[in-house]
């Protein structure tokens, strides 16, 4: 007998082997148009993937070179999924792959995963356990309905405090998307709330019905939903999985738990699966993400190949070098060094400015600067960890009138609890400050608009002033609370303090109350001692008020239609709201130990690591100049002026990789 040699051939999951393509067939000349790195993950076809996309190194323009290729290798468009965290993403990188090869790019199935949960929801409702026609509640709807739970049900009781609908609302997202223990979560978060544990479980439990009695889903159960369905794998899940042949998930990082079950439960049958994202920009922990579904994708998938995209097209590389040497002391991570297309740069500097005033006093200089050497304000942008670092900065900005936006927290001055602050001060400044003294009286409990109108009518009467003594006012006829704010007033208007002394009696007078209305008093409490820094400033209370009213007064339409053509502003944004943007030139502000990293990540390691992985995603944001500060000097209620040390993400730097620069009180 003959004997013939068999050759084996290496086959793939799916158990076809892999065919060499010819490049000539298709319409799109993918080698020239794309790195080699990028060009290796678009024309992946079978199999699983892990694309670590470092910043700025075209993540987007893989995703949608892969989805024409696919197209054109002859693919249905239907049976390709492209899962995004926002609609806006999916839209355009669906439009992005029809214009470079045709229509057929448009009807993938694209979308985020709540719009893919309801449509696969809908379409196979039976097989889900729903009737079709089960209507959405949005957020609002859903902290109404647990307001109708929590105060008809006789939970709230007058001797204790009880959690807002909002706080109720956060809770059990999170521990939805999380997986953990509401318990866990009012223990870590709201530990003032843990006497009341039972009754917010059992709010938990009469919402989980009424939602299910009532035919509503809010968003979070369109994907618990969706998981049951792929995990109890009937015939409806087995027909929705057989015509889904590729499935790829944009910002894979930023995925939680219950994001990631779905993506597993998705390719149980074709195990075609492409996933992209960077662990560095993983920092969206508070929101529930997890990072370590990054971490451990290889782990979920048989043969998972990884390809790293390194070459950054957004910044110079002195840029990328100080950005990697940030990445170098994680403790967990894909080992990756961005490197350069753009030729030219200077040097990142690290800014130490005596005082956090004299940081912004800097800040605004350099930004007029870069804007008479022709960088546009809307290419110039101040980064920070927390809202609240801004806030002596945004009111320099005012006085050297250079417009901004602010993103991620509000406005100093928008803040509701600030706003209250004021109030007292503009009271004991203007006793006929109306507006002022209609919130203030609205604080009090026992005060409601008919009592502070009562009030208000008689200071205009003057039978009521904060001119004189309260002890001395005979026919005072209010509860204790309103005497104590008639005191505080009075003390206010007549002594000729400091205003940051004035601010000291306030605080002292407003925390019981501060305390009492927000949940989150916690994290508020941080404005309030930032606005006593900025009080320090001033010698003055009518300049601190004026500074303090940063919205300048418009006089005519011709000023309003002015400011409209010029549409430049500035960008202040925390870093967390600033992620997948750029400028041209950023500012990294307030670099100090303690606030960044923020010294409540001390005690947890993956926190930490978070806050490293924040100073990363802020340093990739620059393409030209990258300027990182901090005060030298801090100011603290208690410990008086206190000497700052620098971020140990900077103090770790190699000198070498930035320029230093000191500030002092002669600049």
């Amino acid at each position: 007998m003959i004997q013939k040699k068999y050759k084996l051939k290496r086959i793939n999951e799916t158990g076809f082997t892999k065919p060499i393509i010819d490049e000539a067939r298709f319409v799109i000349n993918y080698k020239n148009e794309l790195n080699p790195a990028q060009y290796e993950a678009a024309s992946a076809v079978d199999g699983a993937y892990l694309i670590i996309a470092g910043a700025g190194t075209g993540k987007t323009r893989t995703l949608v070179y892969r989805v024409a290729r696919l197209v054109e290798l002859g693919y249905d468009p239907q049976s390709i999924l492209l899962l995004t965290f926002t609609r806006k993403a999916a839209n355009e990188m669906m439009n992005r792959a029809a214009i470079l090869l045709d229509h057929r790019c448009s009807k993938i199935l694209g979308g985020t995963f709540h719009s893919f949960a309801n449509s696969v929801l809908r379409k196979y409702s039976k097989a889900a356990n729903l009737d079709p026609s089960f209507t959405i509640l949005d957020q609002g709807d859903t902290q109404d309905v647990i307001n109708l739970i929590r105060t008809q049900s006789g939970f709230i009781g007058k001797e204790k405090r009880f959690p807002k609908k909002e706080t109720l609302g956060k809770v059990y997202s999170l521990s939805v998307n999380t997986g953990k223990k509401v318990e866990e979560i009012i223990e870590e978060d709201y530990p003032h709330f843990i006497d009341q544990l039972n009754k917010i479980l059992e709010i938990q439990k009469i919402f989980t019905e009424y939602k299910r009695r009532n035919n509503l889903l809010d968003y979070d159960d369109l994907l618990v939903y969706l998981k049951n369905f792929l995990e109890d794998f009937n015939p409806g899940t087995k027909s929705l999985l057989s015509s889904i042949k590729f499935v790829m998930v944009d910002e894979y990082q930023d995925t939680n738990k219950l994001q990631a079950d779905v993506v597993k439960g998705l390719t149980q049958i074709n195990k075609n699966i492409m996933v992209v994202g960077d662990d560095s920009q993983a920092i969206y922990s508070f929101r529930g993400a997890n990072f370590k579904n990054i971490i451990e994708f290889p782990k979920l998938f048989n043969d998972v190949q990884i390809i790293k995209l390194e070459e950054n097209y957004r910044s110079t590389q002195e840029i990328l070098n100080f950005a990697n040497q940030i990445t170098e002391g994680a403790i967990e991570k894909y080992t990756k060094h961005l490197y350069a297309i753009k030729p030219g740069g200077e040097l990142p500097f690290i800014v130490a400015a005596s005082t956090e005033n004299l940081q912004s006093k800097f800040i605004v200089e350099k930004i007029l600067e870069l804007r008479e050497e022709g960088v546009p304000l809307g290419e110039i942008a101040v980064l920070f960890r927390s809202s609240f670092f801004s806030f002596d900065l945004e009111i320099e900005l005012t006085k050297a009138n250079i417009p901004f936006q602010k993103f991620g927290g509000m406005k100093f001055v928008e803040s509701s609890h600030i706003k209250d602050v004021l109030a007292f001060l503009r009271i004991a400044s203007n006793p006929k400050d109306v507006v002022s003294w209609y919130r203030v009286l609205l604080l009090h409990e026992g005060v409601g608009p008919k009592t502070a109108q009562k009030i208000l009518d008689e200071l205009a009467t003057a039978r009521l002033t904060i001119k004189a003594n309260p002890e001395n006012i005979t026919n005072f006829s209010y509860n204790d609370r309103i005497v104590k704010l008639f005191q505080l007033l009075y003390t206010l208007h007549t002594k000729n303090d400091l205003p940051s002394e004035k601010l000291d009696l306030v605080l002292e007078y407003y925390y019981p109350i501060f305390k009492n209305i927000y949940d989150d008093f916690n994290k508020r409490k941080k404005d309030l001692e930032i606005f006593q820094n900025i009080s320090e400033n001033y010698k003055s209370l009518d300049s601190l008020l004026a500074d303090m009213a940063i919205e300048p007064i418009i006089d005519s339409v011709i000023d309003v239609e002015a400011t409209d053509r010029e549409d430049e502003y500035l960008t202040l944004s925390t870093i967390h709201s600033a992620k997948g943007l750029e400028w041209h030139s950023v500012f990294i502000i307030h670099a100090v130990e303690g606030y960044f990293p923020s010294s409540r990540s001390y005690d947890n390691i993956d926190t930490l690591e978070e806050e490293r992985r924040l100073m990363y995603v802020a340093s990739t944001r620059a393409k030209q100049n990258l300027f990182v500060t901090y005060p030298m000097n801090l100011y603290d209620r208690e410990a008086g002026i206190t000497l700052s040390k620098p971020s140990r993400f900077i103090s770790e730097m190699n000198p070498q990789l930035a320029e230093g620069w000191l500030i002092d009180e002669d600049f």
